[in-house]
């Protein structure tokens, strides 16, 4: 199955409420026209409109309350409010005031997301530096570490030696998901007793990484945002300890993001961007929410990378960004 094909399958519930939401505005009635304004213009068909049918579909006027309507909807796809306003002022251009179908509705809302995310749609830069060092920030439960295993699986397949440090060692169960990948990934974990300084094992993992010759180190952290000044501070330790041994790491910072809080991420980008220099962003569980537009607000308030996107569990469900695809899944076009 292609990713697409998964990435549209498992996006159901977005792509369903956006999808559903287009038919509906194109289905509601017309408000009444105003006597005095000029007849709404129609738009023509094209050829290949017609070709395959889509000159038989309803059309509504492309009017004030249809637009108002529309940005209703995108904001409960959670595109946030600016960003929806900008799309929707963008859809209106040249097309205000003429009929359209939903599926010249939903051709324009995915060309205007996919131009706003095809300029944050970079993979994970791979540097010469030996090891490139990859710090994982997120809030616990974002998916931090199971995308720190799969990456590690992946650029392993790839034919990329890699360590893998348990710097969050303040839970158990993080340290023991990050073995269970390495293990079946054949990469090293290393890991220290549990409430250990997370800085002293980001250190012996990048010297393990330099003595192994190994091309990426990637280092878990711990999440706890509850207590934003002792994370600032752990985080700050293990940039400046590790910089001890190669004073250009970290080379990434990758912020992970669990699609399933919405608008929150927003505020977790905006917190980390303060305590980490975040270099670029994972979003996951884009298979369990109908919030899927928050990537959008993402990508036009930030400008962030957006390096992969999650959709399970497997190691395969974790793939580089296309911009393209998403859009397309995001409103529910066909194959």
């Amino acid at each position: 199955m292609s990713f697409f094909k998964k990435l549209k399958d498992r996006m159901f519930r977005s792509s369903d409420k956006i999808g559903e939401g287009l038919e509906a505005l194109v289905a509601a009635p017309e408000a009444p026209l105003d006597a005095s304004a000029p007849p709404p213009s129609e738009a023509k068909p094209g050829l290949i409109s017609r070709l395959i049918g889509r000159s038989d579909e309803p059309r509504r006027l492309l009017d004030d309350a249809m637009l108002e309507n529309l940005e209703e909807l995108l904001i409960t796809a959670d595109m946030g409010v600016d960003t929806a306003t900008r799309v929707t002022a963008n859809i209106a251009e040249g097309r205000f005031g003429t009929r359209i179908s939903t599926s010249e509705l939903r051709d324009a809302l995915a060309a205007e997301i996919a131009r706003i995310m095809a300029p944050v749609a970079r993979p994970l830069p791979l540097y010469p530096q030996k090891p490139q060092v990859v710090l994982v920030v997120g809030v616990n439960g974002s998916g931090k570490t199971t995308t720190i295993g799969k990456l590690a699986a992946q650029f392993k397949a790839a034919g990329k030696s890699v360590v893998i440090a348990a710097g969050d060692t303040f839970r158990a169960a993080a340290v023991e998901q990050l073995q269970v990948w390495g293990n079946r990934a054949g990469v090293p974990v290393l890991t220290a007793p549990e409430g250990s300084d997370p800085a002293s094992l980001a250190f012996d993992a990048l010297s393990k990484a330099q003595a192994d010759g190994a091309d990426l180190l990637l280092i878990d952290t711990a999440g706890r945002l509850q207590n934003r000044q002792d994370l600032m501070e752990e985080l700050s330790k293990i940039v400046r300890v590790i910089r001890k041994k190669d004073p250009t790491a970290p080379h990434n910072t990758l912020l992970v993001l669990d699609a399933t809080t919405g608008q929150n991420a927003i505020s977790q980008v905006e917190i980390f961007r303060k305590i980490a220099d975040v270099s670029g962003l994972v979003m996951t569980k884009l298979d369990g929410t109908a919030k899927g537009g928050v990537l959008v607000a993402l990508a036009d308030k930030f400008g962030l990378p957006i390096h992969a996107i999650g959709l399970g569990e497997q190691i395969d469900d974790l793939a580089p960004f296309d911009p393209d695809e998403f859009a397309r899944a995001l409103v529910g076009q066909p194959d």
